[in-house]
């Protein structure tokens, strides 16, 4: 029997496992969602949750699939503090948590200057914890004596490869993703990483994603039912994975992958190293792809504005008259989603929305959305999230306290259709600072393949840059599964091009955004002068 692969994708929202045959087939998949972890005020991740569904989830699976390979995948900014067995020693932190300016100040007094930083590591200066570094820097901070006690500071896949193996390692795409841990020019680790004492705990050298790292230890073969010669690869970044397969399929450097979930990571992979000198000090920086190319990137939490967003319109509508019948309207709406989804993995064009709406506010230019829900995780740091209507600001923070809201919350589909203006635009300048060129393909991938309205105006606002959407619903987990199954060959991911196709569906362009443009000058002058 041909062996299968089991993949174990955590995001920061659904933590997945799926099963891909040696066909890279998707047969099974299961997702859960794990609520945080409180440690002295802050938010962790249950590590001890997850492992046990994630062992409870392969054992079920065993019974019905002979699994050779696992390959784990994950969410970026993440390191797990551990003893010599791979067990923590102290909570793996939610990136989310923002310590304050003095502690980005005593963080860059110690590292050095952010430009300098930016220019050897490829890693900007982002908020909150979103930089590794500045997480493992706050664990020293707040638990010096359990800090004191680890052996190895793991990126979150290999943590995860060692709790399954007990061998330790690292790959390149993890720890070359805006960690400011690697250093591009010296191709070691970073002046950083010896100023916070990690010296010794980074295992070295780097490893290729699909790699071996080890078989599974005895006591994980039996609470996993698989058997104890299946193999653990070294693990990938999962916005890595999901670019893995444009590369294999030779599409060069002329596209974009736009891959969409809590984040969107707009990523373009380049031939060369570098940052241009008016670059420096802006949110974008290099991931280091499977092929330990660089992948010049922009980033902004894009799902995470649209579930925030989402939600607070769903829950103003349901507080006004007549709210059971918007409810059916919402239920409705979800189910065009779910054709939209049907019908690209069908290779079919998505529905054609309805641009009434939008024609409608273009014109009016009076309702806005702004960024960013974590302020500093994207491409306008300074900007605090809130709407803006007819001149008057409306903080988030005011809004969700229902103390001041502007008037266009309550009708659901303006609403919708401003966060959608504001989520392209957004998508817009990333793009720009990633290289764009015309006649560039984009490819969205993840959640906003299923926004119709999203990719329509993406097109219609770019229109010597075609847009598409592709027949990869699990992209990240696809693209895991590639090195898995290349790890069960004993050879490379490239090798496996032949057995699998991106089918490419064009989003046509919105028609009727003549006023697009004004309002996106719009939009920009409404960030700037907020910060």
């Amino acid at each position: 029997m041909e062996k299968a692969i089991a993949v174990i994708d955590i995001g920061m929202t659904n933590k997945k496992v799926a099963i891909y045959s040696h066909r890279l087939e998707l047969l099974d998949i299961r997702k859960k969602n794990f609520e945080p972890l409180m440690v002295d005020g802050l938010e962790s991740h249950d590590l001890e949750g997850m492992e046990a569904w994630f062992f409870a989830t392969l054992k079920s699976f065993s019974s019905y699939y002979d699994i050779g390979a696992i390959v784990v995948c994950t969410h970026g900014a993440t390191f797990v503090c551990a003893d010599a067995a791979g067990k923590p020693v102290l909570p793996c932190l939610y990136y989310t948590y923002e310590p304050g300016p003095e502690f980005q100040n005593r963080f860059y007094a110690l590292v050095g200057d952010p430009n300098q930083l930016q220019a050897s590591t490829g890693t900007p200066n982002l908020s909150a914890l979103i930089n590794s570094a500045k997480g493992l820097f706050l664990a020293k901070e707040r638990f010096p004596e359990a800090f004191k006690k680890m052996a190895y500071a793991l990126p979150y896949p290999q943590y995860w490869g060692m709790r399954l193996t007990g061998k330790a390692g690292v790959e390149g795409t993890y720890i070359g993703c805006h960690t400011y841990l690697y250093d591009w020019e010296k191709k070691t680790y970073s002046s950083v990483a010896r100023k916070l004492g990690l010296e010794g705990k980074l295992p070295f050298p780097l490893k290729d994603s699909w790699e071996t790292l080890g078989t599974l230890l005895p006591d994980i073969a039996r609470k996993t039912g698989l058997s104890p010669s299946t193999i653990v690869t070294m693990g990938i970044h999962d916005s890595n994975a999901s670019l893995l397969p444009y590369l294999i399929k030779g599409f060069g450097s002329e596209f974009t992958v736009n891959s969409t979930g809590t984040w969107c990571v707009l990523m373009h992979p380049q031939d060369r190293y570098g940052f241009a000198s008016d670059e420096l000090g802006k949110v974008v920086f290099f991931n280091r792809s499977a092929y330990n190319k660089p992948v010049k990137t922009a980033i902004f939490l894009g799902g995470k504005e649209y579930e925030v967003w989402t939600s607070l319109f769903a829950a103003i509508a349901a507080t006004r008259p007549g709210a059971a019948e918007k409810q059916g309207a919402a239920c409705q709406s979800a189910a065009v989603g779910q054709r939209i989804a049907e019908q690209a993995a069908a290779g079919q064009p998505a529905l054609a929305p309805d641009p009434s709406v939008y024609a409608a506010i273009l014109k009016e230019r009076s309702a806005f959305i702004l960024p960013e829900i974590v302020p500093g995780s994207g491409q306008f740091p300074g900007s605090v999230p809130q709407a803006v209507e007819g001149g008057v600001r409306y903080p988030l923070v005011d809004i969700e306290a229902a103390t001041a809201r502007p008037a266009f919350l309550a009708d659901r589909a303006k609403a919708e259709a401003v966060l959608n203006l504001s989520l392209v635009i957004q998508t817009m300048v990333a793009l720009e600072r990633t290289g764009l060129a015309v006649g560039h393909r984009i490819f969205t991938e993840g959640g906003f393949r299923n926004n119709a309205d999203y990719n329509a105006i993406l097109a219609a606002a770019l229109l010597g840059n075609p847009v598409f959407l592709t027949d990869m619903s699990e992209a990240t987990s696809f693209g895991a599964a590639l090195t898995g199954l290349a790890a069960l060959e004993g050879g490379e991911p490239s090798a496996l091009a032949g057995l699998f196709t991106i089918k490419q569906i064009r989003a046509e362009p919105m028609r009727g955004l003549d006023g697009f443009d004004d309002y996106r000058k719009e939009w920009l002058r409404l960030v700037a002068a907020a910060r």
